[in-house]
């Protein structure tokens, strides 16, 4: 019989067409020492729902020809050839004749049928349970009506499928009997059963690694990175995984060229046991050498070698290769790209060929909106990803709304000199009309900082940056008339991200600090700092909920409020502060009941979101308030709640909440919507 590790179809007549593809199977061997086992092949597909089943073993004999208790004999002549197709093997050989029942005669009546198996409670884990039910045709059929003789063949088809799952795990002398049986008094099903003996569970003798010596002084740790030692089950699915991992083990420890071959065991029946070898052809130790760009219009060898986290001489590991790729994946400037290990020739470097293909370059987006408090927005932005190589991106973006109009040029330079850092630079027009104040604003700006994103989320960010600005302001404190503001910021940013996920936390903490020393110029000179805190927990309870909480203070050290100027003051309310209440409304208002900001702010904020499959609901409360004083005044906090809904998509939740102000000031809409992408925080 043909035996290895093979990818097969089964096609089922009376069901669909295919039932699984890519899908080894497990045989059994007919003699002592006779028995060859399969490579793992490719790495198992993450998308994949079931993992494949191992094949480990070769033909096994008539279940009639021996007691299953009893030692067998082996036949030492018997040997199995393992060149012929899948679609070639001979009949599985549990004997359906002798080892099937049924209880009543055939009348050729179609019936529906459950089927249980009997024996195997302690060894059929998930693992087993799942494969039995994804590929058993009578699970398939379950349910469905059918006559006496189809039934009698998925149950053959079944019989052999549990033979080589049991032997999957070890359980070469598996006893197999079915039975099919009329429907209980009261039922309509006909009942399908399959008794199971397992039988002695095979073990390991020997574990040889031919080969591996060669790696040298490295061998021994490689050995200590396949865990399947002598005395263990001739398990499959644990051999095939370690071989795996001392494929990874040898890739990343130098050797980029390594083999490790088919697992190859021998069975011997008589003392129940088997002999594994796996032939493991290291290769030889490289440490990295050059790095060769097929196309270098995009960025040069140079440049991917900045953003490389090894340099030139490192041992050779495949995770740094594999991280590369996702840094170029991640510029945002490549469609695809393939990167291969060359021998560089010189017995001691290998060297890196990126081959990559260019993505559309250019961008033109647009968003419309509505905000409570906000009013209605509209924006359009073009973008050139790669206008000034490598990675020099610029943004041109206008806004026009109904108290905003804005038009910006931006530029902004990723994997700055170094991996993650980013330079950027701004020159924008504005013209800003809130309740609290009105600016027509000029700013020039630039920054170096170190970003997080979603494919590389950072532990530590943080920001270093300058700002110039000229803006001719109005609000309550200037009479009516309009106050011209000169400033020069120094904003600084520090972040320690604790969470799990960029977008969706689940578990973890952020603990974050923002300081912005600042000169401003209005008839006399003046300096002021503005200090501000920001912390959340998430905490997961079960598999659905996760409890969320967050605080923010914030204070502004020197000068007074009205010396300020208005869009430099703190201010609360909204999706991203307190739910419930309109944008920047919380905290003291002027004669004409508009908020006039303040000098310090705190907020807080409690969610419990529950999750149901892709989509959930969060209750939230949220609490905060402005403060003309040094320190807020926790004695007239804001108090919003309400209730959110959840999509959770592939790039991340879109947000939708709705909230209400629980003590209102005069003024305070009922009803406040939100929406947005990621979570509120």
């Amino acid at each position: 019989m043909n035996t290895g590790l093979r990818t097969w179809r089964r096609v089922s007549a009376m069901s669909q067409a295919t039932r699984l593809l890519a899908l080894p199977l497990l045989l059994a061997a007919p003699a002592a020492y006779a028995q060859t086992a399969a490579s793992p092949g490719s790495a198992a597909d993450p998308e994949m729902q079931l993992d494949p089943m191992p094949d480990l073993g070769v033909d096994w004999p008539d279940m009639e020809q021996f007691d299953t208790v009893a030692p067998l004999q082996p036949d030492p002549a018997d040997v199995v050839d393992m060149t012929q197709p899948p679609e070639e093997e001979a009949a599985d050989p549990v004997e359906e004749e002798t080892d099937q029942v049924t209880d009543f005669a055939d009348s050729g009546e179609e019936r529906r049928y459950s089927v249980q198996l009997n024996g195997i409670d302690q060894i059929a884990d998930v693992q087993f349970d799942t494969r039995f039910k994804e590929l058993s045709v009578l699970r398939e059929g379950e349910g469905k009506p059918a006559n006496l003789a189809q039934i009698n063949r998925r149950i053959k088809e079944d019989s052999e499928l549990l033979d080589r799952l049991l032997r999957a795990k070890g359980y070469y002398a598996a006893r197999i009997r079915s039975s099919v049986s009329p429907p209980s008094p009261g039922g309509d099903r006909l009942g399908v059963r399959f008794d199971i003996v397992p039988g002695v569970r095979y073990l390991l003798s020997s574990i040889d690694l031919p080969g591996l010596s060669a790696a040298g002084e490295r061998a021994p740790k490689l050995r200590e990175a396949f865990a399947v030692h002598s005395g263990d089950p001739v398990d499959a699915d644990a051999i095939l995984a370690e071989q795996e991992s001392l494929s990874v083990a040898l890739l990343e420890s130098g050797f980029p060229f390594a083999q490790v071959g088919e697992p190859e065991v021998r069975i011997d029946h008589e003392e129940r046991k088997g002999d594994l070898d796996i032939v493991v052809t290291p290769g030889a130790y490289r440490t990295f050498g050059s790095i060769i760009l097929n196309d270098e219009k995009l960025f040069s060898a140079r440049h991917v070698a900045r953003i490389a986290r090894f340099d030139r001489n490192d041992p050779y590991m495949a995770s740094d290769v594999e991280d590369l790729r996702s840094a170029i994946v991640a510029t945002g400037l490549v469609s695809s790209v393939t990167l291969t290990p060359k021998d560089a020739g010189d017995g001691e470097h290998v060297d890196l060929a990126v081959d990559v293909h260019p993505a559309p370059l250019r961008t033109i987006a647009g968003e419309l909106g509505y905000g409570t408090g906000e009013g209605y927005r509209a924006a359009v932005s073009w973008q050139h990803r790669n206008l000034f190589p490598p990675e020099g991106a610029v943004t041109l973006r206008g806004v026009l709304g109904t108290q905003e109009q804005t038009a910006s040029f931006t530029y902004r330079r990723n994997n700055f000199r170094k991996r993650d850092h980013v330079l950027t630079g701004l020159f924008s027009v504005s013209n800003i009309r809130r309740d609290a104040y009105d600016a027509r604003t000029i700013t020039l700006s630039g920054a170096l900082e170190r970003q997080s994103n979603i494919l590389f989320q950072k532990k530590w960010v943080w920001r270093v940056g300058t700002e110039l600005i000229a803006s001719d302001e109005r609000d309550a404190f200037s009479g009516g008339s309009r106050r011209t503001f000169l400033i020069a910021a120094v904003p600084l940013s520090l972040t320690y991200d604790g969470s799990d996920d960029l977008l969706n936390p689940t578990s973890g903490f952020r603990l974050g600090g923002r300081l912005s020393p600042e000169l401003s110029f209005q008839n006399r000179t003046f300096g002021y700092s503005r200090v501000q805190l920001d912390g959340s927990i998430y905490q997961p309870v079960g598999d659905r909920i996760v409890f969320a909480a967050r605080a923010r203070f914030g204070t502004i050290l020197g000068s007074t409020v009205d010396q300020i100027a208005p869009s430099r003051r703190f201010y609360a309310g909204g999706g991203a502060s307190v739910r419930g209440y309109g944008y920047q409304a919380i905290g003291p208002r002027d004669a004409d009941n508009d908020p006039i900001g303040g000098k310090s702010l705190a907020e807080f904020s409690l969610e419990s979101r529950v999750r149901f499959g892709n989509f959930g609901v969060v209750p939230f409360i949220d609490a905060g308030n402005i403060s003309t004083s040094f320190l807020p005044r926790f004695r007239d906090l804001r108090i919003g709640a309400g209730l959110g809904v959840r999509y959770y998509s592939s790039f991340g939740p879109i947000r939708v909440d709705v909230g209400t102000p629980l003590n209102p000031q005069k003024g305070d809409p009922r009803i406040a919507v939100y929406v947005s992408l990621g979570q509120a925080f």
